[in-house]
């Protein structure tokens, strides 16, 4: 009888030890798949401060929580399963998805440029003659839009994730995203937060009894409002770059190899330049032509909606 309860005993511990395996190879998968994520989530966080810029201090946190929280449904009650069921059944579909994303995350950036060489150019005459939103209004709008754009920053960020551990389990594909999706979320809001909030601890510092401390806490202070700015336009960019590249790699994967050599091409000359910075060289060409891209691509898709959407209104009627 004693026998058989300690062979059960080896049992229990033989899969508490095969299960601490399987997690620690779950976390290894997670480690070595987020960091090919590494660029998104820079951009992510660029992104993101740009939409509690101008709105009341103490709506920050909140704001930024409340993207956090659509964040976090977005990998892991919208992209984890949706992602596990398209490679499962249908995986030719997930390029031109996130082709499409792509075009999105062009268009807002493209309305972000002509906002700044001619504001208001892509409202609508509605929009125009709309009630002015009071401020719960427009953050749910901030925070709508915020959510929007993670959905696609996330959809890149699984599809990435998904494809670094394609030959594992199921189950292990599914562990390791949703550790990639909390992960993630943590990283890019919480220095979302830090960013956004690091004025009111310059105010502290301001305010403490050693004169070096003080200078530094004023220098926050005076240096954070122009910090932000270059931050949203920084983010700007990001929508533009990650946008463009997503629709010059997905025509790669589909077939069409011409746009992602010729860049590739393109960044190594302009990387030639500076031999002794041959990376960032190459980066900065490869991003400011995907921007480059972003702007065009994002023209001809705001062209084209504002074309058909008269069209789906007679529909309607």
């Amino acid at each position: 009888m004693s026998s058989g309860f300690f062979a059960i005993l080896d049992d229990v511990a033989a899969i508490a030890k095969a299960a601490a395996s399987s997690i620690d190879d779950a976390s290894a998968m997670a480690a070595k798949a987020g960091s090919k994520a590494a660029g998104i989530v820079i951009d992510d966080a660029a992104v993101t401060p740009r939409y509690v810029v101008g709105l009341a201090a103490d709506r920050e946190l909140p704001i930024i929580a409340k993207i956090a929280k659509g964040s976090l449904k977005n990998k892991l009650i919208i992209l984890l399963p949706g992602a596990l069921l398209l490679s499962f059944f249908a995986p030719w579909i997930i390029t031109p998805i996130l082709m499409a994303g792509g075009a999105f995350l062009c268009m807002e950036g493209f309305h972000k440029v002509m906002d700044l060489v001619r504001p208001g150019h892509h409202e609508s005459h509605d929009d125009k003659n709309a009630e002015p939103m009071t401020a719960a209004e427009l953050e749910a709008a901030q925070v709508a839009s915020a959510v929007r754009t993670d959905l696609i920053l996330s959809g890149e960020i699984m599809a990435i994730t998904l494809a670094g551990v394609a030959s594992a389990p199921v189950w292990m594909q599914a562990v390791v995203l949703a550790i990639v999706g909390l992960g993630m979320t943590v990283v890019v809001y919480g220095a979302v937060a830090l960013i956004v909030k690091a004025d009111d601890a310059g105010v502290a510092l301001a305010r403490s009894g050693s004169g070096s401390i003080r200078v530094l806490g004023r220098s926050l202070v005076l240096g954070m409002p122009y910090f932000l700015k270059t931050l949203s336009f920084i983010g700007m960019i990001a929508m533009l770059w990650v946008g463009g590249g997503i629709i010059v790699h997905g025509l790669h994967e589909l077939g069409v190899h011409g746009p992602e050599e010729k860049i590739h091409r393109a960044a190594e000359a302009f990387a030639n330049l500076i031999p002794s910075a041959h990376g960032i060289m190459q980066w900065l060409g490869s991003a400011g032509i995907a921007a480059i891209l972003g702007v065009i691509i994002g023209g001809i898709v705001d062209l084209l909606i504002k074309c058909l959407k008269p069209l789906f209104k007679n529909a309607k009627h």
